[in-house]
């Protein structure tokens, strides 16, 4: 089993020691680095070998979201879990469009934290979908497009998968929408995720709201 190296980021040595506690304990997380600010952050992205970054919103000196997008567009990994304290915390959906695969609030329970991390290491959105759907509709904003350009590279079916991802379905409630197997709904968003350069599913969904497809 290959380890999902970690690195935790916060200005707070008490939160990094409690997080370290808990993913050290799973066989298939190992906590690689530690980090008590952005910049911080930026360098330890820089030289390679994480997987995943568990990055606080507010720290002093260069915060989460500016350190998010900076490393978030060097592309690559590491993959950008957000912590936050609030669920609506406006700076948490400002971290996502920087480039952030999703966000945890800083209360969850270990095996939601360790969920999370799984889930965005293997590709997919930090949040139950039709939760990351809710969130997407607080923040994207000004009128839908009226013939969005990114979308011509798509087959039918795939509008259609991409219109049900921003819907909030689950890849279990894809399959069952059009008859088909998780194998092929999982097949169908690698391409969506290739065709229309998105990082993850958060992506995904940022991109139906604003094309107009759902929402708004």
């Amino acid at each position: 089993m290959t380890d999902i190296r970690v690195a935790i980021v916060d200005d707070q040595e008490l939160v990094r020691m409690g997080l370290r506690m808990v993913l050290d304990a799973q066989p298939d997380v190992s906590v690689v680095a530690e980090a008590s600010d952005g910049r911080e952050a930026i360098a330890l992205a820089a030289a390679g070998g994480i997987d995943v970054m568990l990055m606080d919103v507010r720290m002093p000196g260069l915060d989460g979201i500016a350190a998010t997008e900076r490393i978030a567009s060097a592309g690559g990994t590491p993959r950008i879990l957000v912590l936050t304290t609030f669920d609506l915390d406006e700076y948490a959906f400002a971290a996502l469009r920087a480039g952030a695969s999703g966000f945890l609030l800083k209360d969850a329970r270990p095996a939601e934290l360790l969920g999370a991390i799984r889930a965005v290491h293997s590709g997919d959105a930090a949040l139950a979908p039709r939760v990351t759907a809710r969130m997407i509709a607080t923040f994207v904003d000004g009128p839908a497009p009226a013939d969005d350009s990114r979308l011509d590279v798509l087959t039918p079916r795939e509008r259609e998968i991409l219109v049900a991802i921003g819907e909030g379905l689950t890849n279990d409630e894809l399959a069952a929408r059009f008859f088909l197997s998780i194998s092929t709904v999982k097949t169908h968003i690698s391409r969506l995720l290739q065709k229309l350069d998105a990082r993850d599913r958060v992506q995904l969904v940022i991109i139906a709201y604003e094309a107009g497809l759902v929402g708004r």
